[in-house]
């Protein structure tokens, strides 16, 4: 076999599903080549950062890798931003790039050292000759499947991808089990903290993010009257409906309350790469369950479990009081109470976000959603019903704009009967416009509504309340319904409920992908970023 059609049967082994790019010539043909011969599809996207959310969302919604591919110099470029995504939500990710053949060196022509450029941000970056391709690739395919999870990176030319071997190259070792601790092992003074709480309070992250864990923890919530919060990227794993679900985690002033009446809390899969980066304000002892350890000084720890978080729940309930202190009425009402300050009243009588958010899900119940960085996103995150762990994906981490519409995609080609919500802003669709293009020539079933309202909203918040001129943060009237139709994607635009509720419910059956303009109302804004933030 050549070298590309051995990546390929490795990451064929690994899980990967898709391979996404913008390729160039060289190594790129080669691989898709040879992604064909091992009936992993290749879907072009139209830039490099698009093409790696894409192939973020499927690694988060499937557990495997996502693989993009990207050219030398100003495509390996172009792609940072998909890699430093990666990087800070945590996430599998291979990115091969393209670079000169050996004999070519010495040209200066779209030459940048690539493994200098992408290795601070991650796991491992090394470029790929006929030499040292063995260790390389097999190092390559171990760091990709590693804990914690990230981006991995190789640099390959045409020479190497196109040549052959009659060797194997090692492929992925079964994933050795961890946190194999038994309830003897358990830290004598967490056994004795944990006798002695009478308001644990859960503190759910990303790394928690597994069906399994899920069910498990829904279960222990139920049976211990335990309340949990979640991070915008742990959303559904507690779902929204369970009468333990306490709101969301954000390092904010919404959920200040009831981290201040707790006694304790346990941080299952907790990253702080979520949280607000400002001081941790608590001084109630913080026990982290984790699949691996968490480099952070942001939160001041006292335990930290490392291993199976499953096995380590059992562990925890057979310490933990038979029932606590909490009530599900007072979780009831500090619920309530947090979504109320996330319903500001609008005082333009124009169409309000939330109201957005919460016709949209009554129309597309129980479907995924992406969600875009921006002043949308909050109301999307207190008022959108997540059921299931990744019900809902977003970039918290990175929290990069232009997310939305490519994870979609990705999203939605592992199961196009599916429709797919994304959510996402004016500036933030501009800045992937492309890919509408995509999603009209894979025919998918997306349903992207616009949050429409002539400007960076979030950062004309920012420069208000700092006394500026509101300069260079205006985008202008758009005609999004015109833009989509000329990308073969169904256009529609609403102002008021009632348009809105008729044009999501006469797109609701379309077979392929709508994009609905809704114009929104920037009043309410900044009044719910003060109830988040204070």
């Amino acid at each position: 076999m050549t070298i590309a059609e051995q990546i390929m049967q490795l990451l064929k082994g690994a899980g990967v599903r898709r391979m996404f790019g913008m390729p160039g010539g060289g190594s790129n043909a080669d691989l898709i080549e040879a992604a064909a011969k091992f009936a992993i599809p290749f879907s072009l996207a139209h830039s490099e950062t698009a093409s790696a959310m894409m192939a973020i969302a499927q690694a988060e919604v499937t557990g495997h890798p996502g693989v993009c591919i990207a050219t030398l110099g100003p495509g390996a470029a172009s792609i940072m931003n998909g890699i430093a995504q990666a990087y800070l939500d945590r996430v599998p990710l291979l990115v091969i790039t393209d670079c000169h053949p050996q004999a070519l060196r010495h040209m200066q022509h779209q030459a940048l050292c690539h493994t200098a450029m992408f290795s601070p941000v991650t796991k491992f970056s090394a470029e790929v000759s006929l030499e040292n391709a063995y260790d390389v690739l097999s190092n390559a395919i171990e760091a990709l499947l590693k804990a914690p999870p990230g981006p991995v990176h190789i640099d390959i030319s045409a020479q190497v991808t196109s040549s052959t071997t009659s060797g194997q190259f090692r492929g992925p070792n079964p994933r050795s089990p961890t946190g194999n601790a038994g309830p003897s092992e358990i830290p004598l003074q967490v056994q004795d903290l944990l006798r002695q709480m009478r308001r644990p309070l859960f503190l759910i992250g990303l790394a928690a993010r597994t069906k399994d864990i899920s069910a498990a923890l829904k279960t222990f919530c139920d049976r211990s009257g335990i309340p949990a919060l979640v991070t915008y990227k742990a959303k559904g794993v507690v779902p929204d409906h369970q009468r333990w679900f306490a709101g969301l985690l954000t390092n904010g002033a919404l959920e200040r309350e009831i981290l201040k009446r707790a006694d304790c809390f346990i941080a299952l899969g907790l990253d702080p790469v979520e949280l607000l980066p400002v001081p941790w304000r608590y001084s109630q002892p913080v026990i982290s369950v984790s699949p691996w350890h968490i480099e952070q000084q942001q939160i001041p720890v006292a335990i930290e479990l490392v291993g199976d978080v499953l096995e380590w729940l059992k562990i925890l309930a057979s310490s933990l009081p038979a029932e606590s202190d909490w009530s599900p009425s007072e979780v009831a009402e500090f619920l309530q109470a947090q979504r109320a300050a996330m319903r500001p009243p609008n005082q333009d009588g124009k169409l309000a976000p939330h109201r957005v958010v919460e016709l949209t899900a009554d129309v597309y119940r129980g479907v995924r959603v992406t969600v875009d960085a921006g002043a949308h996103m909050f109301p999307v995150m207190s008022f959108w019903p997540a059921n299931e762990p990744c019900d809902v994906l977003i970039s918290n981490g990175l929290s990069t704009m232009g997310y939305a519409l490519p994870a979609a995609i990705g999203a939605a080609l592992l199961d196009p009967s599916r429709p797919t919500v994304a959510l996402t802003g004016d500036g933030g669709l501009l800045m992937c416009l492309g890919e509408l293009r995509t999603a009209a020539r894979e025919n998918l079933p997306l349903r992207i509504i616009v949050f429409d309202d002539n400007v960076l909203s979030l950062i004309k918040i920012k420069q208000i309340k700092r006394g500026y001129r509101t300069d260079g943060v205006t985008i202008g009237a758009m005609n999004w319904a015109a833009i989509a139709n000329s990308m073969g994607v169904l256009g529609r635009s609403a102002s008021t409920e009632g348009e809105l509720r008729t044009c999501l419910q006469e797109t609701a059956e379309h077979p392929g992908p709508v994009l609905i303009a809704a114009k929104v109302s920037v009043d309410t804004y900044p009044e719910t970023m003060r109830a988040l933030r204070g």
